[in-house]
């Protein structure tokens, strides 16, 4: 909701208007790249495995994105990221279609196109094994709790269609399936095909009848794509055809199924050290540069609050105070979505860019009050030796201000490394994205979010450690 909300606010204030040629076939045709967005934590449909040590793309959604890409005579680039996310990016340009088990609902054709229906599945409930006897279909639930996946079409189901019940909008299907397990809620709302994937690697789950009222349009399967798109959607159906004449769909579900073995054969957290190691480098990696690039620019928003000039002021103040009272998550939406429009940024810059950014308006207020800390006698003194202002500032006021402010320097870039974990939202693989990707992997839902924890833990201490000790090399200067 809050994705379309930026979003279509954006869109509205730009004035993008409907075209009737095909911009999106044009630009593939153009740069030879076909991109897809997924959400690769929907078995059978899309998830990940290791190949050769290396975390790729499986599953029916995947193998209908090669073909598609085959027949168009384009190289197929996945992008990854939320699925709440998927629309936003589709309507935003970031990609050209997604495939990611998507139900063409009415309300999704508002904004988006779909191409012909690919697969027709159904409309389930899971619950706990031990809980098998009590619930039968979506009417055992009247007054019990039901979780469903963010924005998708059971999420609605369950929320219209199953009377008195509280339901809780999750948007990863493997913390849907940890929630049931902990007892969260009570029954988990899920396509048949990814709940029979999930219950076929977790004996504690169990598949019912969901008994739900659906249309055709709630019980399939389609490829979005970007409204007027008539070449791209002509592309698609063709493909989509052959692959129904052919009967591709059931071996792309055998070869998924395979995948799905090879991942559960081995579900041991050491198994997916290497998954973990690419978040710690890219949460690092994040980190470093946003601590750069915001101490930068937040010691420049300090020094224009604290000037006597008005206008910098003012433009300073309304930063400062605009960034900090809006969250962190819009920002990096408005600047991976909404920039996105004008500037095609790729995910790992935007939130590098939006994380920065918010760091900087706290920074800026860390400075100025470390400046303002400075007795006003050292201002004095340093004018009485004939220094300039700049000469004042660089070598009397800030030097001593840094050995104020450190403490609570540190204390944002720790934070620092604890909010970056906002940019798995759009596909960035830091260590919060990494942590889903294994939890999908392996049906595990407890173990891998202990490891993210730890590894969060190191790397927090560690820094911690690092600023005590020059925090001491400036109390004996």
């Amino acid at each position: 909701m809050v994705f379309s909300l930026v979003v279509s606010g954006t869109l509205s204030a730009i004035g993008i208007k409907a075209d009737t040629t095909d911009p999106t076939y044009e630009k593939i045709e153009k740069s030879g790249v076909l991109t897809v967005g997924t959400s690769p934590d929907y078995a059978p449909y899309e998830f990940q495995t290791t190949e050769n040590g290396k975390s790729v793309d499986v599953g029916m959604d995947i193998n209908i994105a090669k073909k598609i890409a085959a027949d168009m005579h384009v190289k197929l680039k996945i992008k990854n990221m939320d699925f709440d996310s998927l629309l936003v990016a589709l309507q935003t340009g970031k990609v050209d279609m997604v495939l990611a088990g998507m139900n063409p609902s009415p309300a999704r054709k508002k904004s988006v196109d779909f191409s012909n229906v690919y697969y027709t599945g159904g409309q389930s409930i899971l619950v706990n094994t031990k809980d098998a006897g009590i619930y039968k279909d979506k009417n055992s639930f009247e007054h019990k709790k039901v979780a469903a996946q963010t924005g998708s079409l059971q999420y609605n189901l369950a929320k219209n269609q199953i009377k008195d019940s509280s339901v809780t909008g999750i948007e990863k299907g493997t913390d849907l399936i940890l929630a049931l397990q902990t007892n969260k809620v009570d029954g988990v709302v899920m396509e048949t095909p990814t709940a029979e994937a999930f219950a076929s690697n977790n004996k504690g789950i169990k598949v019912i009848k969901g008994g739900f009222d659906l249309s055709s349009a709630d019980s399939s399967t389609a490829v979005a794509l970007p409204q007027n798109s008539p070449m791209l959607k002509k592309h698609v159906n063709t493909t989509l055809a052959t692959i129904k004449k052919e009967k591709l769909i059931p071996v792309y579900l055998k070869e998924a199924g395979s995948h799905l073995k090879s991942n559960t054969a081995n579900t041991s957290m050491l198994h997916y050290w290497k998954f973990f190691a690419m978040g710690v480098g890219y949460t690092v990696f994040i980190s470093i540069i946003a601590v750069f690039l915001g101490s930068i620019l937040g010691t420049l928003l300090a020094l224009m609050r604290l000037s006597a000039n008005k206008l910098s002021n003012l433009v300073a103040t309304a930063y400062i105070e605009f960034v900090r009272g809006t969250p962190l998550m819009v920002q990096l939406m408005f600047v991976y979505f909404g920039l996105g429009l004008f500037v095609n940024l790729p995910a790992l810059t935007a939130g590098i860019i939006a994380v920065a950014l918010n760091s900087a308006a706290y920074v800026a207020e860390v400075i100025r009050g470390g400046i303002n800390s400075i007795d006003k006698g050292q201002t004095e003194a340093s004018q009485s030796l004939g220094l300039s202002k700049s000469d004042q500032m660089r070598f009397v006021i800030l030097p001593q201000a840094l050995k104020n402010i450190w403490p609570a320097l540190g204390n944002e870039f720790i934070s620092l490394i604890k909010e970056s974990s906002i940019v798995s939202i759009i596909g960035v693989t830091d260590l919060i994205y990494q942590l889903k990707i294994v939890q999908a992997d392996t049906y595990r839902g407890v173990a891998p979010i202990l490891v993210a924890m730890i590894l969060y833990f190191i790397l927090t201490f560690s820094l911690s450690k690092l600023l005590k000790f020059y925090e001491g090399k400036f109390n004996h200067a």
